[in-house]
């Protein structure tokens, strides 16, 4: 914080981004390497081997989607919807085809307002009205209203899938990500670390469970969670930026370097790591590599304001005033209402403000 009186000011960093937010797996596979499949009990086949021709519908939908030939599987499903019009399950595939087939991103409020996942979770809601207890449309309509950012309409479905089928690590999950984005964080815990138990090798789920431990307080059991991620997927930035953004929260810097130093190594376009990297660098005394991280940090992201402000204080700090006022308008014209650059502008006029 700058001050008006005294010799030598003193500027506090901005706190570092919090962790990346949780990611929600959803109906279509993800890009880059492969994760560890989920240890889930609920069975994602469709057909029930009853030998109707609806599920022979069914099983030729299902062998269509596991190869990846979206358009089959929906063109099946859709036969075996026409063949048994009052079973829920067909719907149920020809949602999740469709979702697949459009490449719907996944993740949490990763498609808001996307006609196909909106189209989605229409069906879903049908094939829940013809059968409550139907585990996987309960699961999948969570999911999808996950994607589209309804989170708090998302908790029911998961819920009652979970009722349905409490042993399935995606079920958990997902519910688990519903919670902590619906503000209840607890309750997020408690299913993610059920998720963990079930499925423990999966990174992702270590980290969903690291960044709800931080939302209700818990950063020393955060860091544990994290460090779990960074072991079973040592490059993935994100874990790495998690992991050392929850040490800075602790406040071991030492600890915290390395991870965030590994994350701009991974990741190197993302300014979010770069600045968190610029706090602990000025933290820790390196006040020139602080500066640099937090300059390329706005390069990367002229938009990301708390960069702005980083370097604003990191420049006052160092008495030059004149390029901490430019970084302070640049944090100004991305929100004129954000309180904290109405203060250090401030203090920083008074700062310049000719002594008595």
């Amino acid at each position: 914080m700058l001050t008006a009186c005294g010799g030598t000011e003193s500027v506090a960093p901005h706190p570092p981004q919090p962790p990346a937010p949780p990611v929600a797996t959803a109906t279509t596979p993800s890009p880059g390497p492969a994760t560890p499949p989920p240890a889930a009990t609920l069975s994602t086949q469709l057909a029930r081997g009853d030998g109707t021709p609806a599920d022979a519908a069914l099983a030729r939908g299902d062998a269509a989607y596991a190869r990846g030939d979206y358009d089959r599987a929906e063109a099946a499903f859709t036969e075996a919807a026409q063949l048994a019009p009052r079973d829920a399950a067909p719907w149920v595939g020809v949602a999740r085809s469709r979702l697949a087939g459009a490449g719907v991103p996944e993740g949490v409020n990763a498609a808001p307002d996307d006609p196909v996942a909106l189209a989605a979770s229409g069906l879903l809601r049908k094939a829940i009205e013809l059968d409550p207890k139907h585990s996987l449309a309960q699961r999948e309509r969570g999911r999808v209203l996950l994607i589209l950012g309804r989170l708090k309409r998302a908790v029911g479905p998961l819920e009652a899938a979970a009722r349905l089928a409490p042993d399935d690590a995606e079920v958990q999950s997902a519910l688990g990500l519903a919670l902590l984005f619906s503000g209840q964080g607890e309750r997020a815990v408690a299913a993610l670390s059920r998720a963990v138990e079930l499925d423990p090798e999966n990174a992702e789920r270590h980290s969903n469970l690291g960044t709800a431990l931080i939302q209700v307080g818990r950063v020393v059991d955060a860091i544990v969670a994290y460090d779990r991620a960074v072991q079973r997927a040592p490059e993935v930035a994100k874990h790495q930026g998690n992991l050392g953004t929850a040490y800075l929260q602790e406040g071991d810097l030492e600890s915290a370097q390395p991870h965030l130093e590994r994350a701009v190594e991974l990741a190197p376009e993302r300014a979010t790591y770069r600045n968190n990297l610029g706090f602990c660098l000025e933290a820790n005394g390196q006040a020139d590599a602080a500066l640099a991280a937090y300059t390329k940090a706005t390069e990367l992201d002229p938009k990301l304001s708390s960069a702005w402000i980083n370097l604003g204080n990191l420049r006052a700090k160092r008495k030059n005033l004149k390029g901490a006022r430019d970084a302070f308008e640049r944090a100004r014209a991305i929100d004129p209402t954000d309180p904290r650059v109405q203060t250090a502008l401030g203090e920083l006029e008074a700062l310049q403000r000719p002594r008595r």
